[in-house]
């Protein structure tokens, strides 16, 4: 049972690499090392790569993020993992 839990969150991780990806091509930006980490796929919980970018890309990256309405942060909670809606690890 705990191979399927570990192959479900492996896919669940997937997807969201894909929904990153996709979101990212309609807003015209592409990171070309888009993908999990394989190291953290086999210790622990599985974190996204977004990889390296040219300069160009981090701007558009940048620019598309400030398009987007500011979500208030709580600096005194820690980091909280979006997917799980508890805290995380750094990532």
């Amino acid at each position: 049972m705990e191979n399927d839990n570990v192959r479900s969150t492996e896919e669940a991780c997937e997807a969201a690499v894909r929904e990153l990806g996709d979101a990212l091509e309609r807003a015209g930006i592409v990171l070309p090392s888009l993908g999990l980490d394989a190291v953290t796929l086999t210790a622990g919980p599985p974190l996204v790569d977004l990889g390296r970018c040219s300069a160009g890309t981090a701007r558009q990256l940048t620019a598309a993020l400030l398009a987007v309405p500011a979500v208030p942060v709580d600096h005194t909670a820690g980091p909280v993992d979006a997917k799980q809606g508890n805290e995380g690890g750094r990532g």
